[in-house]
């Protein structure tokens, strides 16, 4: 197991990547939350576009227990296998937005 600074590393690493990316309308800002001290992150976007409010979670992130607990994703292509590949061994990335019951069929942590 990766020490649980290096999982801070790694999880902010990929909060910030993703916060470069730029919604393609509205004037909506993109706002990193980063809990080093009790290991939450988070990726927000707040604006709006015309009259119409815009505001949600496009990653929610937490460590917990010395593992990766992927709370929300809305990214495409999926952070936890972003993190895999950056070396976090699979049984140390709990699937959290799925029900319990049904993360032994994840191939990732139950918890």
């Amino acid at each position: 197991m990766a020490g649980l600074e290096k999982y801070n590393d790694w999880v902010e690493e990929i909060i910030k990547r993703y916060s470069s990316y730029r919604p393609s309308y509205g004037d909506v800002e993109v706002q990193v939350i980063l809990d080093r001290e009790n290991h939450h992150y988070q990726l927000v976007n707040v604006g709006w576009n015309k009259d119409r409010r815009i505001r949600g979670c496009v990653l929610h992130i937490d460590i917990k227990d010395n593992k990766i607990w992927i709370q929300h994703d809305g990214t495409e292509t999926g952070v936890a296998n972003e993190l895999a590949e950056m070396g976090v061994p699979k049984e140390d990335i709990v699937l959290a937005f799925h029900p319990p019951y049904k993360r032994k069929y994840t191939g990732f942590a139950v918890n």
